[in-house]
């Protein structure tokens, strides 16, 4: 869930009309309340206008037993914003961005939860971080993203990932055949539990757990991952993010599945897949003064030395 900053201009000079935040949270962490709080004091404080999902909404009033005076109610997609801010980890910023979708609203990520590569804005910096949203003291960082489509069964949902789409076995010890096909021209067939196709922003996640290439993102790539494959010599391979991937999987069960950032969907093997970009990106609040690399070694304790 790696990202990299390129910085593009400001798009904001100092704010002096009311802003709408749309705001998506993690509903499995009681410890946010009093992130929750204070984020909604700060926007107050600017006179924001304040909307909240409704899933999270509920978590925080019923639950948490917080008062919510003065917010508007959203379901999922149904919502215009000026600014979406995620509260939680990287997972609840792959949701938000996931019902962003192709609107095109810059999305803020505030991390409650562990790691934090996506959402890189701890809770001790969100007043300081709010209040440069409105100075226009930040930048866009726009991201590739993959879509899927389906030839035979229907592919039930969202259809596009910020981090990777992987093909894998369904329930079964055995591996599975993914016939692969880059631009019509024929790549490989992987012998394995899987395979993951990648963007620069998802290089650090799911694919180099499995010994792919951390990709900087702005490079326009994809990468071929594959999991657990049965062969040594099928390395993981960078194609340009403008080729198309054409998949036809065999399987002794006859399914398998399609896990796009992690939501997964059970597929007949009778379905062809084909990989690509998707035609629009998605556009992340970088604070000014981010550096991709410093977030890599800290983040990944990228390079360091353990005996020292």
């Amino acid at each position: 869930m790696i990202f990299f900053s390129i910085f593009a201009p400001k798009e904001h000079a100092m704010t002096s009309h009311k802003l709408r935040f749309a705001i998506f949270g993690n509903s499995y962490q009681p410890e946010e309340l009093q992130s929750v709080q204070q984020l909604l004091t700060c926007l107050t404080q600017q006179q924001a206008e304040v909307l909240v999902e409704r899933e999270f909404h509920t978590f925080i009033t019923s639950r948490q037993q917080l008062a919510l005076d003065g917010v508007t109610v959203f379901e999922e997609t149904n919502f215009d914003a000026d600014f979406v801010v995620s509260m939680g980890g990287d997972g609840t910023f792959l949701r938000a961005a996931s019902l962003v979708g192709s609107k095109q609203i810059p999305i803020l990520g505030i991390n409650t939860g562990r790691l934090g590569f996506l959402a890189d804005v701890n809770v001790q910096e969100i007043e300081h971080t709010i209040t440069a949203l409105y100075k226009g003291d930040y930048a866009i960082d726009t991201r590739s993203v993959l879509q899927v489509r389906t030839d035979g069964e229907q592919l039930a949902g969202y259809n596009c990932a910020l981090n990777d789409i992987a093909i894998l076995k369904h329930d079964t010890a055995s591996m599975i055949a993914i016939h692969t096909t880059i631009n019509g021209e024929f790549l490989t067939t992987y012998q394995a539990d899987g395979l993951i196709i990648s963007t620069p922003t998802g290089s650090t996640a799911y694919s180099l757990s499995n010994g792919g290439p951390i990709m900087v993102p702005g490079t326009h790539v994809f990468s071929l991952t594959a999991v657990a494959p049965h062969s040594l010599n099928a390395r993981p391979i960078v194609i340009a993010e403008d080729s198309e991937i054409q998949l036809t999987i065999e399987s002794r069960t006859h399914n398998f599945l399609v896990a796009l950032d992690g939501r997964s969907v059970n597929l007949s093997d009778s379905t062809r897949l084909t990989l690509a970009k998707a035609p629009y990106r998605v556009r992340v609040i970088k604070r000014a003064g981010t550096k991709y690399f410093n977030t890599l070694r800290e983040k990944m304790m990228w390079g360091a030395d353990q005996r020292l």
